[in-house]
């Protein structure tokens, strides 16, 4: 995608055009109608389109191809040109999503100028998307918690084979980072990682853009399992796929070959399918809205992803590798965090997991006002309870108990956060709070707080037994 596409029914013009922007360096194409246009789009996104708004005995004018390219290809920029220019028909171009609009006859240091404007805006669009994409291909597989190292160990296990995957966890957990880990360390690296978000796409659009679509008009469009072929589709959310396309998926995974929409001809595909949900299949199976049959085909690797909650040993390495990576993408400070920040974020609720974790050291480096290191105060709803002259204000149910009991809630509560923070790890707790291994046994023994065995380590609770098992 380097090159400019020029769309033009004068041939005189757009050759000149042409030979204008070739003397520059530019590489161009020419097209003198609408299906001549489609054609080339669909051939190659160009970088840049360059569309005259009259073209004469086309079955499109310019400003119904712009809506086309808006809608198919948002990421070009298209200039405008007409030589019947008037500020109604710029006003409607811009609108329509244009990048900018000449009137001809055309001045050539305006054209290059605009040009040069138009391509820079569009390389940098596509050094952000590959920003984006080298970024999220790395971003949730840090860690060194249990749980990380058990889900990266299951995904090391399937890398090399060609198998099916289903991967379960809660919304923002890092699913689909765990199918590019897969793609990016299988044999079909080589090839194209597409991604299918099932919730996002509107039911009634479902078929044509997975199978994609044929038409007298615009000829072959491709769709996505098409775009996939030689590596790897990623089915997020498959639980929001609707009915009738989950029968058609199904037909895909079992005869390896689909026909597009409108079309007749059978499309054969090579790809390897990862699925993903944050839902309960089996309820949604059991309610009558996901066939037994696709989720059998899809369940052949079931392979959990912990949501944040599970590895909060995690945190401060995670929270380290998005500062650094804001910082690399989007010039904002290189900052570190503070001891305390660091506990306070390991003991925070993380509902939305990794990506609530992303999104918040996004704001505190945006809102920041210096680049020294963030502090517990910065984060959200951390400073409640906290005097500006740095005294604890008690809580109203804290402020009310006898001491005995105040202090064995507040004991209670501290230690369960620690162990939790770290893992489940008995040692590494009572080296951070300061006590000897067997007065922290005791001391969880007399509070009645328990520690017991969960995927990937151990958890702390409030109960009657303590489990004393290895750390």
């Amino acid at each position: 995608m380097s090159d400019i596409l020029i769309v033009d029914d004068e041939r005189d013009i757009r050759e000149l055009i042409s030979d204008i922007l070739r003397d520059e360096g530019y590489q161009t194409r020419l097209a003198a109608n609408a299906d001549d246009c489609i054609e080339a789009l669909n051939a190659a996104p160009p970088a840049l389109m360059i569309l005259d708004i009259w073209l004469k005995d086309s079955r499109m004018d310019g400003i119904d191809i712009l809506k086309t390219v808006k809608r198919d290809n948002p990421g070009i920029p298209v200039v405008i040109i007409s030589g019947h220019g008037n500020i109604e028909i710029a006003v409607a171009a811009i609108k329509q999503g244009a990048y900018d609009f000449i009137e001809k006859p055309f001045n050539i240091d305006q054209l290059m100028v605009v040009v040069g404007r138009a391509m820079e805006a569009s390389r940098l669009r596509r050094e952000n998307a590959d920003l984006r994409k080298r970024d999220l291909t790395t971003a949730d597989l840090i860690g060194t918690s249990a749980a990380f190292k058990a889900l990266k160990a299951q995904l090391d296990k399937v890398t090399k084979s060609n198998g099916r995957v289903m991967l379960t966890g809660p919304s923002g957990a890092g699913k689909e980072m765990a199918a590019r880990y897969i793609h990016a360390n299988s044999g079909r690296a080589a090839g194209p990682f597409v991604s299918v978000s099932a919730a996002t796409i509107e039911p009634e659009r479902m078929e044509e853009v997975l199978f994609g679509r044929q038409t007298a008009g615009r000829g072959v469009e491709k769709g996505l399992l098409e775009q996939a072929h030689g590596g790897v589709v990623y089915l997020d959310e498959v639980a929001d796929m609707p009915p009738g396309t989950q029968s058609k998926i199904l037909r895909v995974l079992v005869e390896q070959q689909f026909a597009r929409v409108g079309g007749a001809d059978k499309v054969r595909v090579d790809l390897r399918v990862i699925s993903s949900t944050s839902r309960d299949l089996r309820s949604e199976i059991a309610s009558g809205r996901f066939r037994q049959e696709l989720y059998d085909r899809l369940n052949v690797v079931p392979i959990p992803v912990p949501g944040l909650e599970e590895r909060r040993e995690d945190i401060p390495a995670l929270a380290r590798h998005f500062i650094d990576m804001f910082h690399r993408a989007q010039g904002l400070p290189q900052r570190d965090l503070s001891a305390e920040a660091e506990a306070m974020l390991q003991t925070m609720a993380w509902p939305g997991n990794v990506r609530q974790l992303r999104n918040l050291v996004e704001r505190l480096l945006i809102l920041g006002e210096d680049t020294g290191p963030i502090e517990a105060r910065e984060l959200p709803g951390e400073t409640e309870g906290v005097a500006e002259d740095g005294r604890v204000i008690l809580s109203g149910a804290l402020a009310t108990l006898p001491l005995r009991e105040a202090r064995e809630l507040f004991e209670r509560e501290y230690l369960l956060t620690q162990i939790n923070r770290f893992g489940g790890n008995i040692s590494r707790t009572a080296n951070f709070v300061g006590m000897e291994r067997s007065a922290l046994h005791r001391k969880l023994k007399s509070l009645g707080v328990v520690t017991s065995a969960k995927a990937g380590g151990r958890v702390a609770q409030y109960g009657e037994e303590e489990d004393e098992g290895e750390d």
